[in-house]
């Protein structure tokens, strides 16, 4: 039995998941992948989108009057999350199981919910840095409105990273190695990126092509975060669609979990 996995097995229940908590951050650190994809990749992105003039301009009909500035700022927040949640967190989980860390770790009395739960709050606490250096670097800089139905916006914030986190531990629990989990978190992450409107605005898709996006977790989290920017709370919805991704892959992360 390694070392961490020792002091592991002898710390009560609360004691073993701060440990955990904290190892999980060591990790996340010298291997920061979602460090560079979930914070510096969305932040530069900003940074070219904003200088863009035409992004500027206020969207012609809309009401409240909002810029197409705006609009990118939650499709932004969704981009940390997909990253974070489909790249970084698989990729650390199957690194360790192929390392054989979670073999060793399943000697102890860890949960493999400790786990899953350790792994959330470090990306969690990522993905708040990045959501908060996006919202106020297009606040600042870029003349962008601060939410205006706060609550809504954290609301909607919350149930998208809970409902992208889910999809991320489903595919870290059913992937048998790192070339899987690609294959896997490529497949939900590409079509979730275009249906919340990266490429195509989702002001500019078809009434087709918006109602699929409705239904996707982030196209819903863009909706409901872009309803709360704009002073309205959220439609019930797309909050609704969220919940509903977070609880059907949770379960499933949880139950389909392995150590090896």
């Amino acid at each position: 039995m390694s070392a961490p996995a020792a002091t592991l097995s002898r710390r009560p229940p609360h004691r073993a998941l701060k440990k955990l908590i904290v190892t999980e951050a060591k990790c996340a650190w010298r291997a920061p992948v979602g460090l560079a994809l979930g914070v510096l990749v969305p932040v530069i992105i900003l940074v070219i989108l904003g200088s863009a003039d035409g992004l500027r301009k206020t969207i012609p009909g809309s009401n409240p009057p909002v810029t197409y500035m705006t609009t990118y700022v939650p499709v932004l927040i969704g981009l940390v999350l997909v990253m974070i949640a489909l790249v970084s967190l698989p990729i650390v989980l199957v690194n360790q199981r192929e390392h054989a860390f979670l073999r060793r770790l399943s000697t102890t009395p860890v949960a493999p919910r400790w786990l899953l739960a350790a792994q959330v709050v470090v990306n969690f606490a990522l993905a708040v840095v990045a959501m908060i250096l996006i919202i106020a670097g297009a606040t600042l800089f870029y003349h962008v409105s601060a939410p205006a139905q706060l609550g809504g916006f954290v609301l909607s914030a919350l149930l998208a990273t809970a409902a992208l986190f889910a999809i991320g531990l489903f595919v870290a629990a059913v992937a048998a190695n790192g070339v899987v989990a690609a294959v896997l978190g490529t497949l939900f992450l590409y079509p979730m990126i275009f249906f919340a409107g990266l490429w195509v605005p989702r002001q500019s898709m078809s009434v087709t092509m918006r109602h699929i996006s409705d239904y996707t977790p982030l196209g819903a989290g863009v909706h409901a975060m872009l309803s709360s920017m704009q002073g309205s709370f959220p439609p019930v919805q797309p909050l609704l669609v969220m919940a509903a991704w977070a609880v059907v892959f949770g379960l499933a992360a949880v139950k389909l979990f392995r150590w090896e």
